[in-house]
């Protein structure tokens, strides 16, 4: 067997949450991170046969039987990842029943996966119907896309329109918009199905007054997306207050959105 902490899948993990927690988008245990991996992979590093034990995941996912997850655990820090990832992250599959993780790696104090894993699994189900492709899934709360959630409408049209508006990226990086749901109680059943049912038609969905959710084929795509409408929830606080002197018109993001041609919302757009 190859080491495990010298793994892709592991040293990956360990950039990016410490890289997020750089940012300030994740303070003390906030936000969450799930990785489906190759299960040929992922047996160069671990038998996959040695279940350390068995974890109940709270509800049957049972499109994602023998699936493989690497995940952040419950009640850990972003910042820690880098110096001890086998307590702070897990590597589980999904048992035969749908409904229990069986540990493979991690957690090794005992630990489990995060309290956000219904939301994750949910939405990995729901992004996996649209996009076979998709991998990742990423919770965060980034600092200028939590402040716009208290000075803009959550309106998942006006709020996407607004994003785009701020950088001429924005339509071509995430074309098919923003969903948006109100504030809910948080690590429940319940926003993991709202969250996947807005995963149907988005990548990207904001938890209002919570933070985001952003899915895609990897690690570094995932993060961009979310990185770019940080940035551009960045200018729109920074110019809020001030008068508009220019704009991105909805004539001129169209013309981007055909140029580059990606498939974007134009219902989204005032033409």
């Amino acid at each position: 067997m190859k080491d495990i902490f010298k793994a892709p899948f592991v040293e990956e993990m360990k950039k990016m949450t410490a890289n997020m927690y750089r940012l300030g988008w994740d303070e003390r245990n906030g936000g969450n991170i799930s990785w489906m991996l190759d299960e040929e992979e992922v047996g160069e590093y671990l038998d996959l046969s040695q279940v350390i034990r068995t974890i109940p995941i709270g509800f049957e996912a049972k499109e994602l039987i023998g699936k493989i997850f690497i995940v952040t655990g419950t009640g850990k820090y972003f910042k820690n990842v880098m110096d001890d990832p086998e307590t702070n992250l897990g590597i589980f599959k999904i048992a035969a029943d749908g409904c229990t993780a069986e540990l493979l790696w991690g957690y090794k104090d005992g630990g489990k996966f995060t309290s956000e894993l219904p939301a994750h699994l949910m939405s990995h189900m729901a992004r996996l119907s649209v996009d076979p492709e998709n991998r990742v899934v990423m919770h965060t709360h980034p600092t200028y896309t939590l402040a716009m959630n208290y000075v803009h409408e959550l309106d998942e049209k006006k709020f996407t329109h607004s994003l785009w508006e701020m950088c001429t990226e924005c339509i071509v990086v995430f074309p098919d918009g923003i969903g948006v749901l109100p504030w809910m109680l948080c690590g429940t059943n319940s926003i993991g199905e709202a969250t996947a049912e807005k995963m149907k038609e988005f990548r990207l969905v904001v938890w209002g007054m919570h933070g985001i959710y952003g899915a895609g084929k990897s690690l570094d795509e995932t993060f961009g997306l979310i990185e770019t409408v940080e940035k551009a929830a960045q200018i729109y606080i920074l110019t809020a207050h001030l008068p508009r002197v220019n704009t991105i018109k909805d004539s001129e993001m169209k013309e981007l959105a055909e140029y580059f041609g990606v498939n974007y919302r134009k219902d989204f757009l005032n033409l």
